[in-house]
């Protein structure tokens, strides 16, 4: 059976936890390990922030959006801006690549989703925004699906 969820929020840094708290509490329903609950939790932080500073360069004005589905183990996240948009998707994802060196950015938020999902897509186009879907398959007891 097919369990899904979305939420919209404000492009504020503060609402950040909020989206890795809300998308973990969706998700304990598939009796996640701590290792698997924390990297969802820290893609989703990176996500997240990536859209706020990059995509919306801190204009609060801006929405992120969020929407998890979990099917047989697997959850799928997708998270959305309608921001400047990446130009080169290929150099964002390199390992220590930042826009924002003077805000002492790692440049390593694309390399950690990665690392923690087993599938990772980002589209991108400027001035219209970016959706980065992340899949990762969860060890989980079927019986609390039912």
């Amino acid at each position: 059976m097919r369990n899904e969820m979305q939420m919209q929020f404000s492009a504020l840094s503060q609402n950040e936890s909020f989206a890795r708290v809300t998308v973990a509490a969706f998700i304990a329903q598939l009796d996640p390990t701590m290792d698997e609950l924390t990297e969802i939790k820290t893609v989703v932080s990176e996500a997240v922030t990536n859209s706020i500073i990059h995509g919306y360069e801190g204009n609060p004005a801006g929405s992120v959006y969020i929407s998890v589905a979990i099917e047989d183990g697997v959850v799928e996240l997708i998270i959305r801006d309608e921001g400047v948009g990446i130009s080169d998707i290929e150099e964002a994802r390199q390992p220590l690549f930042t826009t924002k060196p003077e805000l002492e950015r790692s440049g390593m938020g694309f390399t950690i989703m990665e690392n923690f999902m087993d599938e990772i897509e980002v589209e991108s186009q400027p001035s219209l925004g970016t959706i980065i879907r992340l899949k990762k398959h969860l060890a989980f007891n079927k019986a609390l699906c039912n």
